[in-house]
């Protein structure tokens, strides 16, 4: 047992082994790279569509660019440059381009957010590979623009304009969501999937003359709503030992590094396959984020924009059947009144969770989803870690109404106003979690 754990927290790299005089566990730096590669396999296995991806983009780079505008330092303008400089120097490579955002990002000063924008652009290359221009002078034109938009952006930044810098941003995600769209090799159902030679290519549509997006997202809540979990048996230790290169110390170590449910005991037992769960992504990127100490302030700006943009889509979806009958889900199912017990806060706390996570079900984008789960998450290991209390009953009563009136203006098509509302109760639930 203590092998493998010491295997399991290597494989995190959270920690290594070393051998020798004065060697043991050496407790390490969190690494962002094996927690973006589990968010990204995840994603990828949930089927996510380009434009969940670019509709996720548009959310969180915009926000990116104006808080580096606001934040930048003499350090951060000569990275910004030197990346602008190196796509210059190396023509037809994506990987500076992909570096661009990246450092945009940390110049935010959100780690958060920089963590964000790193997984959304290891997906963008995903779909990136399976784009084709017609000759080699049209794909050098798109990389002109693409570092023209760069160029700009970054001299706003540098310049302290937060507005135009958040301006051109979403300017420049919305030409790269036209571009990757008229690009797309295939058809356009735009969910990426391995071809056999490591690149990736889309899926056809299943359904000829239906909306791609439209499909995805009803699917992606029908599977969130219903939980279920699908498993593929690999066998018992000796026929896998059979098939696979490697001693039993080996299989056994090997085989505690899934840890999400991996072993079915008994007879027919052996290790199973299971579906990617959303949780074990969401425990390895809050380890990580917690190491790197986001403020409230950066919690609170990335979820805000995310909340937001999830009410925005739910009341453009508002009069699909699917949708109307989940809002109805939504109301709030408990009655508070002055003096409740200290237990019935905590199920209003778990009733605010359901009502902001089913928003993001209803919204359909699995990223934004993903992420405000993550988000959650470290607001409940803040909130626990520092002894804090559950909102009172009048505060809770000012919850359940907030909520009402969202839902309202959500069913009127209101969307100004379901987005003011949505903002000011994410106000005042801050001050009560953080």
């Amino acid at each position: 047992m203590l092998r493998e754990a010491v295997r399991l927290v290597e494989h995190h790299q959270v920690a290594r082994m070393r051998r020798g005089p004065n060697g043991g566990l050496i407790v390490c730096a969190p690494d962002a790279g094996p927690a973006t590669r589990a968010v990204v396999i995840y994603l990828e296995y949930r089927g996510t569509t380009l434009d969940d991806l670019l509709d996720a983009r548009l959310v969180l780079e915009p926000l990116a660019a104006a808080l580096a505008a606001e934040q930048i330092d003499e350090a951060g303008i000569e990275r910004l440059r030197a990346v602008l400089s190196a796509e210059q120097q190396r023509p037809g490579l994506p990987a500076a381009r992909d570096e661009f955002h990246v450092a945009l990002a940390q110049q935010s000063k959100n780690p958060v957010l920089q963590l964000f924008i790193e997984v959304s652009m290891r997906l963008t290359r995903r779909f990136a590979l399976s784009s084709r221009t017609d000759s080699a002078t049209e794909a050098l034109e798109a990389l002109d623009r693409l570092h023209d938009d760069h160029s700009g952006i970054a001299a706003a930044v540098t310049a302290g304009d937060s507005a135009r810098a958040k301006a051109l941003s979403e300017r420049h995600v919305q030409a790269v969501t036209a571009w990757l769209q008229q690009h797309r090799r295939g058809d356009r159902s735009g969910r990426a999937r391995p071809d056999r030679y490591g690149g990736w290519t889309p899926r056809r549509p299943r359904q000829a003359g239906r909306s791609a997006g439209r499909r995805d997202r009803r699917r992606y809540r029908r599977q969130r709503l219903a939980g279920r979990r699908g498993f593929r048996n690999r066998g018992c230790a000796a026929g896998t030992l059979s098939r696979e290169p490697c001693g039993a110390a080996g299989s056994g170590t090997a085989a505690g590094i899934p840890h999400d449910r991996p072993h079915a005991p008994g007879p027919g037992g052996g290790l199973v396959v299971t579906r990617p769960q959303a949780q074990a992504s969401i425990d390895t990127i809050a380890l990580y984020l917690q190491y790197r100490k986001p403020s409230r302030e950066d919690l609170g700006r990335v979820g805000d924009a995310i909340e937001i943009a999830n009410v925005a889509k739910v009341v453009q979806l508002r009069n699909e059947p699917e949708v109307a009958a989940m809002l109805d889900t939504l109301n709030p199912s408990m009655d508070f009144a002055a003096g409740e017990a200290a237990g019935e806060m905590r199920k209003a706390a778990a009733e605010e969770f359901r009502f902001h996570i089913g928003l993001a079900q209803l919204a359909g984008n699995a990223l934004l989803d993903l992420f405000l789960r993550i988000i959650g998450e470290l607001v409940r290991r803040h909130w626990s870690s520092t002894g804090g209390q559950p909102p009172a009953a009048a505060d809770v009563v000012a919850v359940e109404h907030a909520h009402l009136r969202i839902l309202q203006a959500i069913r009127a098509g209101d969307d100004s106003l379901a987005r003011y509302r949505i903002r000011r109760h994410l106000d005042a639930a801050t001050t009560w979690w953080l």
